[in-house]
């Protein structure tokens, strides 16, 4: 097979019968298809009892792909549980937050704590992976779909003691004191007495209103390990029977349940699922595309799916229109994706996923405005072959992505339940976006000597020698930037013993005793910016930092809102409250432009620019124009567009469509 940006999708022909799975594929050569995800949610079909496996579809499925010279990203469909393990294992159904045990529906209903659940998902996978190993189709391997969800019953409660046994080697009184349990009268003095954090029992108004941060914060972390572990579990009698073909499971970009940086280790590469909100700007599916790359080092991901036209799942679903497909597939090609799949091919008849959005309808048409658009994407792909598999993001600019932080920031009490860390992250990611900057999103434990800047907004809790790396970064001529607060608590969510923001503080040269939050309605002008700030305001007190913009009112007016303290031969920036994005945009584009990071499109508004180095050395700019316009630009170098074989000379004016590409080899 010709090698290319993977093209296909979810693929679910045991719905049909065998004449439409040859319609099928005569659809698929038509649309350029050459690799399909099968068996995602077939384990009713595949093991119809506990003693019972059928492999006759997935044989029929698997085979068919390898004569038309397709591959499959094979599912091991243990994510929706079969109706009789649930009825004959009770224990395998989830208990919620208020403590109910849930009968049979759904998917993603299995407690991840449950043995029978434990043997039968791993006995499945083995079978596959004995059956499917050698087989010529197979491309990779897909671990169950999506993972999500929290258990809270019994079989939980005792492997959360015994989690957190293993994290604090058997030291009670280390847990008490992490949790700080003298307040409130807590300490505890068996592990049995420890309980999940739920509606029952620590937690009011829902899972965010927790008396105990750290147990609450203890208790995500273990459900993500709890489900990595069923991950692993899989994984392992997989590799038993095939040590060499690649295994994954799709995630959800920002998906605050799952700490994604504690699963990146265990997968050969990284893939997701890109359904961004009805009213996001193309930034918010660019920062979760960075993070998913990330997530490996900066490793080529995949996007494992996308809606051709439009979702079901929300209570309005707009279609994506003419050009909005290719734009959005590119802007995943640009930020790292090798691969470029649908959810899903062909239009489920019945049930909750009818109407979503699919490469082929109900009729099963190939002149619909859909299947041509995917068809001429398929072309587009092809034509483009294997010039941007495998490159690298030639990334300055940093954006540090912390679940830790995330999870303590909007669990606690105090100063703000309205601060919401995704969307102060993404204003400062926009914002270098904006500004031309490629950026890596990377966790706390990331290597950062490759970053001229680091954005750390909303840094809630830092862990490790974080902050030594911090200081580093500046000493050597960088700059960090952090944000209102940032540096307050310790892995435990212990405040530090020390002024705010904590081990920040010498970085930045200033001091915070105190902090105001108001209502959203209330604004706070910061005349020196011509913005405004939001929710929080810290109040600042210089330690050897100067002030950039101050507030406008209150009795703290005058008092500094954004400071710059010379470190080293480097800078670290503070901005104490919640910026508006004008705001953000200024205070960020001056931090870059100290280091020459703006790009030399950034007057073109809703013109994204990306970076990407093919492995022969070879620089490709992508240039996406994500507005209804024509955009008419000038060359910054001599270039070739990839997709349209046009050369432009340096300083040579030419013109992106609305909606339109180009991938353009640099000279």
């Amino acid at each position: 097979m010709t090698r290319k940006i993977r093209y296909g999708g979810d693929y679910n022909p045991e719905q049909w019968p065998e004449s439409v799975q040859d319609e099928d594929h005569r659809l698929f050569t038509a649309a350029g298809i050459d690799t399909l995800t099968v068996g995602v949610f077939s384990w009713s079909l595949t093991q119809p009892a506990e003693d019972t496996y059928d492999f006759t579809a997935l044989d029929r499925i698997l085979d068919r792909a390898a004569a038309e010279d397709r591959q499959v990203c094979l599912a091991t469909g243990t994510a929706a549980l079969p109706p009789w393990l649930a009825k004959k294992y009770p224990e395998v159904n989830r208990t919620d937050f208020e403590g109910r045990r849930h009968r049979y529906g759904q998917r993603h209903n299995f407690c991840p704590s449950s043995p029978a659940y434990r043997r039968l998902a791993t006995a499945l996978a083995a079978r596959l992976a004995e059956r499917y190993a050698d087989h010529p189709a197979l491309l990779a391997w897909h671990i169950n779909n999506e993972y999500g969800g929290v258990c809270y019953c019994e079989l939980c409660a005792e492997a959360f003691r015994g989690w957190l046994r293993d994290k604090f080697e058997g030291d009670l009184d280390a847990l008490n004191d992490a949790w700080w349990t003298t307040f409130w009268s807590h300490r505890y003095t068996d592990w049995a007495e420890i309980e999940p954090p739920s509606a029952l029992t620590e937690h009011w108004r829902g899972p965010d209103h927790t008396a105990f941060q750290g147990i609450t914060l203890d208790y995500f972390r273990f459900t993500t390990d709890a489900l990595l572990g069923c991950f692993l579990a899989e994984k392992e009698v997989i590799r038993a029977h095939d040590p060499e073909t690649p295994v994954t499971t799709n995630f959800m970009g920002m998906f605050r349940p799952l700490d994604y940086h504690r699963w990146a280790p265990h997968l050969d590469f990284a893939s997701w699922d890109s359904y961004p909100p009805l009213d996001a700007p193309p930034t918010w599916p660019a920062l979760a595309h960075d993070l998913m790359r990330g997530l490996k080092d900066g490793a080529p991901f995949w996007l494992m799916e996308q809606t051709p036209s439009t979702t079901a799942c929300r209570d309005v679903n707009p279609l994506r229109r003419p050009g909005e497909l290719r734009l959005a597939t590119f802007q995943a090609i640009a930020h790292g994706a090798d691969a470029a799949l649908y959810f899903q091919m062909r239009a489920s008849r019945g049930a909750c996923e009818k109407y979503h959005g699919a490469v082929i309808g109900h009729a099963g048409r190939d002149d619909t405005r859909v299947f041509r658009e995917v068809a001429a994407l398929g072309r587009d792909l092809a034509g483009l072959g294997d010039a941007v598999l495998g490159a690298r993001t030639p990334a300055r600019t940093a954006l540090v992505f912390d679940w830790d932080s995330w999870w303590a920031l909007e669990i606690s009490d105090g100063p703000s339940r309205l601060v919401k860390y995704q969307e102060v992250v993404h204003a400062y990611y926009r914002a270098a976006r904006e500004a031309g900057a490629d950026v890596d999103v990377v966790p706390q434990t990331a290597d950062l000597t490759p970053y001229d800047v680091v954005l750390a907004p909303v840094l809630h809790l830092v862990k490790g020698d974080l902050a030594e790396r911090l200081e580093a970064v500046a000493e050597r001529g960088g700059t960090v930037l952090t944000t209102f607060l940032s540096g307050r608590v310790d892995e435990h969510d212990r405040a530090f013993l020390a002024d705010v923001p904590g081990p920040l503080a010498s970085l930045m040269g200033i001091r915070i005793d105190e902090w105001d939050s108001r209502p959203p309605g209330f604004i706070q002008p910061i005349p020196e910016l011509e913005s405004e700030g939001r929710l929080v305001f810290e109040i600042v007190q210089l330690r050897g930092a100067e002030t950039v913009a101050t507030y406008g009112t209150d009795f703290y007016a005058g008092i500094a809102a954004v400071t710059r303290n010379r470190y080293g031969l480097g800078e670290g920036w503070y901005v104490a409250t919640a910026l508006d994005q004008p705001g953000v945009d200024q205070v960020v584009r001056r931090v870059l432009s100290r280091h020459d990071l703006i790009g030399p499109y950034i007057e073109h508004k809703g013109l994204e620019a990306a970076t990407r180095i093919a492995p022969d050395g070879t620089r490709l700019l992508f240039l996406l124009n994500h507005t209804e316009e024509a955009a008419h630009l000038k060359a910054c170098t001599s270039a070739t567009d990839l997709l349209t074989g046009k050369q432009t000379e340096a300083g040579a004016p030419f013109t992106l469509d609305p909606r339109g590409v180009a991938v353009l080899r640099l000279q």
